[in-house]
């Protein structure tokens, strides 16, 4: 059976999509707020700071549920390989 048959699968491989883009935004977010750091350490915190603060909240907000999804995601996958491993499925 492949994804696109199966719309559990197909679902799935949507929310594994999904989960990459999020942790991709979420570590660039994460990079912009640490080389906004460093400016700022040099450069002054007055225009910096928002950037840094900013960064690490979109960080917060994107990464933290990407991973989790990311984990349901290959969880989900590795469940139902054992399930057809052991013939319950």
């Amino acid at each position: 059976m492949t994804a696109s048959d199966d719309p559990v699968l197909r679902r799935r491989a949507q929310m594994a999509k999904l989960a990459e883009a999020g942790q991709r935004v979420g570590y660039l977010c994460l990079l912009v707020a640490v080389v906004a750091f460093f400016v700022g350490l040099a450069a002054g915190y007055g225009t910096w700071g928002p950037v840094v603060i900013v960064g690490l909240v979109a960080c917060t907000a994107t990464l933290a549920p990407a991973i989790v999804l990311g984990y349901a995601v290959k969880a989900a996958d590795r469940e139902d390989r054992d399930r057809r491993a052991s013939g319950r499925m």
